[in-house]
C-alpha cells in the first residue's frame, strides 16, 4: 500500500514482463552508449533494466506529468548510477525534447550517444499517428546499426494470434477507437519507411512479440 507521499504507481503487467524483456534486451542491445526509453509509464521497467544494463545508461521518457512523478519516486526507491530522471518527452511532435541542443542532462550525450530505444507497450494504447512519430522520431535519432525495441501485442497477417487478444483489441477500441492492437505488417512497413530493417520477431509470455529493428 502506497504512503500518501509515495508517488508510485503500479502496473502488474510490468511485474509480469519485466524479466522476459530484459532477457531480450541484454541481448540485442549495443553493448554501450544511452538506452532512451520512450513512454517509460510508472518507471518499474526503468528500475527494473538500469541496474542489469550496466554499463548502458538508461534515460526514460513521459508525456503524463503524474507518470513522470511515478518514475521519480521508483528512482528514489531503487537509485542506480546508470539511470537518470525523465525526461518530459511527447512521441507526437515533430521535434523531441531529446534534441534540443540546450537540454540539459546529468551527462554528455556526445559522450555516452543515444544508440538503442525501446518502446514498451504504447502504439495499442495510442492513435496510429504515434507509431508514425515514433519511427521518424527514432530514424532522426538513432545511427546506423542503432536499435529501435518495441514490444506489445500485433496482429499477423490482418488475424489476431488468440482469443485473448481479440478481446483486448475490442476493449481498446471500446476506450478510444484511435486505439487498437497493430497489424505487425504495417509497423514493420512504416519501419522500413524510416530506413530502418527488421531483424527479429521473437514470441513472448500471453501473446506478446518482441520487435527487434535495426537502424539502415
Amino acid at each position: 500500500m502506497n504512503s500518501p507521499n509515495d508517488s508510485r504507481q503500479y502496473a502488474p503487467a510490468t511485474e509480469r514482463n519485466q524479466q522476459p524483456i530484459l532477457e531480450v534486451l541484454k541481448r540485442v542491445l549495443p553493448a554501450t552508449g544511452t538506452v532512451l526509453e520512450i513512454a517509460s509509464g510508472t518507471g518499474q521497467h526503468a528500475v527494473f533494466f538500469a541496474p542489469e544494463l550496466k554499463p548502458r545508461k538508461w534515460l526514460p521518457s513521459e508525456v503524463n506529468p503524474l507518470l513522470q512523478a511515478s518514475i521519480l519516486a521508483w528512482e528514489t526507491y531503487f537509485p542506480a548510477d546508470n539511470l537518470f530522471p525523465p525526461l518530459e518527452l511527447d512521441v507526437q511532435k515533430s521535434l523531441w525534447s531529446v534534441e534540443n541542443p540546450d537540454l540539459k542532462l546529468p551527462f554528455c550525450l556526445q559522450e555516452f550517444p543515444i544508440t538503442a530505444l525501446v518502446n514498451i507497450n504504447m502504439i495499442h494504447i495510442s492513435p496510429w499517428s504515434a507509431c508514425l512519430k515514433l519511427m521518424a522520431g527514432a530514424n532522426r535519432i538513432l545511427p546506423s546499426k542503432g536499435i529501435l525495441y518495441l514490444y506489445g501485442p500485433y496482429k499477423q497477417n490482418g488475424k489476431h494470434t488468440a482469443p485473448s487478444n481479440q478481446d483486448f483489441d475490442t476493449s481498446l477500441r471500446l476506450s478510444n477507437p484511435e486505439w487498437g492492437v497493430r497489424n505487425l505488417e504495417e509497423v514493420v512497413a512504416i519501419a522500413e519507411l524510416e530506413n530502418f530493417r527488421l531483424v527479429e520477431v521473437i514470441p513472448m509470455p500471453a501473446n506478446n512479440l518482441s520487435l527487434i529493428f535495426e537502424k539502415i
